[in-house]
């Protein structure tokens, strides 16, 4: 249901080395895509939050919290994103009240509590879209990959516990790229959680090293409560440690694929488990938004938002940036 059990750090060599022919093929991929990209220069700072894997890293959840601190300094800020699993293409002012998750994608529905969000598979049309609309700077979430857009600040976003998996590349790994590579396009890394893996002696000597937490924003309201939890994550076991976290009752639990796009059917299966239980529904904002409205009642979401340990160094490495 999530990333594969030999894209852990702890597991055997044994597939990732059988796929390192496959491996290869896309690492000269993407070295093709790079090498044939102009990047388009806007007229507005834009910072860049990525990551060296694919799936599960925080990218959202600092993309958001970077985007509220922005917003509580008084700037424009308006994120770019692809909107991975929708069918829009943009570049498309996102509506919360209008769009669905198969139109724009969950990360972007999620990602417009925090400021105005725009979806473009051409990245650089985007972020002409936001400049229009009035942004004085742009997030751009999820592009480290991406060199259609130049950058004046990227940062890489890491998970303390799963840290870069094997160390291999797609598919034998979790790896978009070498770490080294991705890592020297950065100018700040954020570790969120603890650095179980070891992540922070991989990073070169001299990048600006943050760490930050995930918190849930109303705990009071879920606790002395029976839940039946369920997601469709990268990562699930970081929603369910966050569930073990906070103490709750956890009476069920069910896993999906990331991205999965739940049927009527699921929901009413997954509410009479609940109900046999004597439990209610629980999951992650991320996998609410992607249930059509009319399919939610009685579901639950657990909100969350990531909070940096030092919030005054990460104003002191922008602020250069922002002066621009």
């Amino acid at each position: 249901m999530s990333s594969p059990r030999f894209w852990r750090r702890d597991a055997s060599i044994l597939l990732p080395a059988l796929l390192a022919p496959a491996a290869g093929l896309y690492r000269l991929g993407f070295l093709a895509r790079r090498a044939g990209a102009k990047p388009h220069r806007a007229r507005v700072p834009v910072i860049c939050v990525g990551a060296a894997t694919v799936g599960g890293a925080g990218k959202t959840p600092l993309t958001f919290a970077l985007a509220l601190r922005l917003r509580q300094q008084g700037r424009r800020v308006h994120i770019v994103a692809r909107g991975y699993g929708g069918s829009e293409r943009g570049p498309l002012r996102v509506d919360p009240q209008r769009h669905l998750a198969t139109e724009v994608g969950d990360e972007t529905l999620v990602l417009t509590q925090s400021a105005p969000v725009w979806i473009a598979r051409n990245r650089a049309a985007g972020v002409v879209a936001a400049l229009q609309d009035g942004a004085d700077v742009v997030l751009l979430d999820d592009g480290l990959q991406n060199r259609t857009i130049a950058r004046d600040f990227s940062i890489l976003t890491i998970d303390g516990i799963s840290g870069f998996g094997n160390g291999w590349q797609l598919p034998a790994g979790p790896l978009r790229e070498p770490v080294a590579q991705a890592a020297a396009r950065c100018q700040l890394a954020v570790i969120i959680g603890p650095d179980e893996a070891g992540v922070a002696a991989r990073l070169p000597a001299g990048l600006p090293v943050l760490k930050a937490r995930i918190e849930p924003t109303h705990p009071q309201n879920l606790k002395g409560r029976r839940w039946f939890a369920f997601c469709g994550l990268g990562a699930p076991d970081k929603f369910r440690r966050t569930i073990e976290e906070m103490g709750l009752d956890l009476a069920g639990w069910r896993e999906f694929p990331d991205h999965h796009r739940y049927s009527e059917k699921e929901l009413d299966r997954l509410r009479a488990e609940a109900a046999a239980l004597k439990a209610e529904l629980l999951t992650t904002r991320k996998d609410w938004v992607r249930i059509h409205p009319n399919f939610r009642s009685g579901l639950t979401s657990l909100d969350i938002l990531l909070r940096i340990e030092d919030e005054a160094a990460l104003d002191r490495l922008l602020k250069p940036v922002l002066a621009c």
